[in-house]
């Protein structure tokens, strides 16, 4: 099905790539984003959807230094999150903590927890603990992967671990897994390298071109999703990982971004440089966590699997997050600024 959008909009100051949801807001469906502005001060943004679910409020508006290229908000304390910044050439990432904002918007400065400097190489990415509070923090740069340990009462951060991927190959993200927390996925070039972060090493690989986007299926054990320039969203069980499981067509140009729902993980949300958001419908055959031999041939090869196509966007869209609050929401982030907030509750699978 495709169609045009329905959803509410909400326009920040400057370019942007990066929105993620606020999972440990429980009291509200909250997301935060961060611009990407060269030469103006650049801003993030704590953004409310209202109780009456028809408009987008401002919460916090707070300046940030430099240039936001990955955000990612802390999964036990929503004041806190962390971003990789650039100013020119040079990279870095911190972890933040929100002031109280007292019913300001225009809030006091943001309050830096931790420096992640131990970095050479350009910073990629930041990974939070799965799920709960946890003391530990993944940061991922072309050539390594950090494992670090934090210290919130001395605001301090260690590397506890590190890894190099080795000269030939170059990382750009990850996923953490959320039902193995020694497991990470890491994109490398041509293929998805999994490691084991106690030892820091490497225990898998799945070969695939020009990967730019992996998850974990939330449900599901040994299942992820995939973001391709060519071959859009692909489907893979780790213990077959030579070939996928489904192939689903993506978007008329690069696919960038790809996030399971957090509840229903027959929908897959992806976001591309088409100008476009994509609603994915994929059947597993089976209830029980287990991969079913239905799962070979799932309903994207059966019928369209394609539930949406939300095109209310000029730019590229870069960001996604669904709200793990109301998992039937959605907020996407086009590099023009604009966020739109959606709800899926029309095509949640039917009990």
């Amino acid at each position: 099905m495709q169609g045009g959008s329905t959803g509410i909009g909400y326009g920040l100051k400057y370019q942007a790539r990066c929105i993620a949801d606020v999972k440990a807001d429980t009291d509200n469906t909250s997301f935060i984003a961060g611009t990407l502005s060269l030469k103006e001060e650049n801003e993030v943004h704590l953004i409310r959807l209202s109780s009456s679910g028809t408009e987008l409020i401002c919460e916090g508006l707070f300046s940030h230094p430099n240039e936001i290229w990955d955000l990612s908000s802390c999964p036990f304390d929503q004041r806190i999150f962390s971003t990789v910044y650039s100013s020119g050439e040079l990279f870095g990432a911190a972890v933040w903590r929100i002031p109280e904002l007292y019913g300001q918007s225009n809030s006091p400065q943001l309050e830096q927890l931790f420096s992640l400097d131990a970095h050479a190489g350009k910073i990629k990415s930041i990974l939070w603990w799965p799920s709960g509070r946890h003391d530990k923090l993944i940061s991922i740069d072309e050539g390594n992967v950090f494992l670090w340990s934090l210290d919130y009462s001395k605001k301090t951060a260690q590397v506890q671990s590190q890894e190099s991927v080795g000269m030939l190959h170059s990382l750009s993200g990850g996923a953490w897994d959320p039902h193995n927390q020694n497991a990470v996925a890491a994109i490398c070039d041509s293929l998805i390298q999994f490691w084991d972060i106690r030892t820091m090493k490497k225990t898998n690989s799945i070969e695939h071109a020009h990967v730019r986007n992996v998850d974990y299926n939330p449900k599901k054990h040994h299942i992820i999703v995939t973001a391709e320039d060519e071959s859009g969203i692909c489907i893979w069980d780790l213990r077959m990982p030579k070939i996928p499981i489904s192939e689903l067509p993506g978007h008329a140009h690069w696919t960038w971004a790809v996030q399971f729902n957090p509840e229903y993980d027959e929908l897959i949300l992806s976001a591309g440089t088409d100008s476009a958001v994509n609603l994915w419908s994929v059947s597993y055959g089976s209830s029980d966590g287990s991969t079913s031999e239905s799962l070979l041939h799932p309903l994207s090869r059966r019928v369209d699997p394609l539930l949406n196509s939300y095109s209310d966007y000029e730019d590229s869209v870069y960001g996604l997050a669904w709200s793990s609050r109301e998992p039937w929401i959605f907020a996407s982030l086009s590099y023009d600024g604009r966020v739109v907030v959606e709800s899926v509750k029309s095509h949640l699978p039917k009990n």
